[in-house]
């Protein structure tokens, strides 16, 4: 083969100006539209960090793709600037969706103040008492003001409980010359429920509400993004408005903005074509809604994936709604086949429950009076795609080719 497969892709029109990072929820602008109240209200916080002092601990809440990392990273930035001269502050960030234990989020921060490589707190195998003395050995070596960022906060707290928030929130007690401050920032408001009422009180000495974005507000947004990442004349004029408006019906969530608008883009590039259309925008959105939901299934419990993948195999030999009784014949038969263990027809009507929480099927109860009662289960996503999915699990593997015995329905 003559020619580079990769020819006829690197002769498409560019709609990139710039790197497509700065469409994506991780970068940070130079200015944060529609969150200037929120980071002058933090800023007044943080600025006794400034001084020499600590500041209060908050907690910030908010949905998702309301502002709330990108400020905190937005004001880590500044609080940095305006410390340079003196180096009294160090501003740690982390994300405890990635380090949610006890030991791990106390190990990192040490780490974080260890150059020597052979003294490094290890992954595993110490008590959590020497990481935390060594920990507050390393603050107190600084004597700085320390600011630590535990995002997704509760993720934290419901996997690990709040030892560690109680141990970061009494450590100034035990400090001589570092002083620490926590900022938490979490999606749900209920998970304070779960805190010592002796951490809720010291964590939640200041707290913020990050609101969602209107549909005005997420548009200004796309478009100091839009300015920086295109070429001029490349995004037709109903884009931006179209994206702001599916994302606003969302929460208003900046990120799905973003990401409608990026993938949007990314199609139209992929195609040839010379703008990015509202046509793009829709096979953006079902692209991202399909991946949302390969996720979710990717990480469903094997059982609940067999109790999927007979509804699938069902729905794909018969028309209209399937019947509990129906999708369980096949549940038992394929999990023979795989040779794991058959639950209860009740435990996997509570299975069927779960994946309609979750949207991926559509389950309603059906009474036949004296007959009792029954669900209509119906999938809420594409079958030959769902099902590809499911076989990427090698436990699946068997039933690859496997068909469902014509059945007598079971109520």
């Amino acid at each position: 083969m003559d020619e580079s497969i990769f020819k006829p892709y690197l002769n498409t029109k560019r709609i990139f100006q710039r790197n497509r990072e700065i469409l994506r929820p991780s970068y940070i602008p130079n200015e944060l539209p529609h969150r200037k109240d929120q980071i002058n209200q933090l800023a007044s916080i943080l600025v006794t960090a400034l001084r020499g002092d600590r500041p209060s601990n908050v907690l910030i809440f908010g949905k998702t793709g309301t502002g709330k990392t990108a400020s905190v990273k937005y004001l880590g930035k500044e609080i940095r600037k305006a410390d340079s001269e003196f180096n009294r502050i160090s501003y740690i960030y982390m994300n405890c969706e990635v380090v949610d234990t006890q030991y791990g989020v106390l190990q990192n921060i040490g780490n974080m103040f260890i150059d020597n490589f052979n003294e490094r707190i290890p992954f595993t195998g110490w008590s959590t008492e020497r990481v935390y003395n060594s920990l507050r050995e390393k603050l107190d070596e600084t004597n700085r003001v320390v600011i630590i960022v535990l995002d997704e906060l509760d993720k934290l707290v419901y996997k690990s409980g709040d030892d560690v928030l109680y141990h970061l929130s009494r450590i100034n007690d035990d400090l001589q010359n570092a002083k620490v401050s926590l900022i938490g920032i979490s999606n749900d408001l209920k998970f304070t429920d779960f805190l010592d009422p002796r951490v809720k009180s010291r964590l939640g000495e200041e707290k913020m509400v990050f609101p969602p974005y209107n549909a005005e507000q997420l548009r200004d947004i796309l478009k100091q993004r839009s300015d920086l990442a295109f070429y001029p004349g490349v995004i037709d004029m109903n884009v931006l408005p179209l994206c702001s408006a599916l994302a606003a019906q969302e929460h208003g969530d900046a990120r799905r903005a973003l990401d409608l608008l990026r993938v949007a883009a990314e199609i139209a590039e992929r195609y040839g074509d010379d703008e990015v259309t509202e046509a793009h925008v829709y096979k953006a959105k079902n692209k991202l809604e399909l991946d949302c939901v390969t996720e979710a299934i990717r990480t469903l419990p094997t059982q609940s994936k067999l109790v999927l993948m007979s509804i699938l195999l069902n729905e794909e030999r018969k028309e209209g709604r399937l019947t509990t009784g129906e999708v369980y014949e096949t549940y038992r038969e394929i999990s023979g086949i795989v040779g794991i263990t058959i639950l209860t027809q009740r435990r996997v009507t509570d299975l069927i429950s779960e994946l309609d929480m979750l949207g991926i099927i559509h389950a309603r109860v059906k009474s036949f009076g004296r007959g009792g009662r029954t669900k209509e289960i119906e999938s809420s996503v594409p079958v030959i795609e769902t099902k590809k999915v499911l076989e990427e699990d090698e436990v699946l593997q068997a039933i690859k080719n496997y068909r469902p015995k014509n059945q007598t329905t079971l109520i």
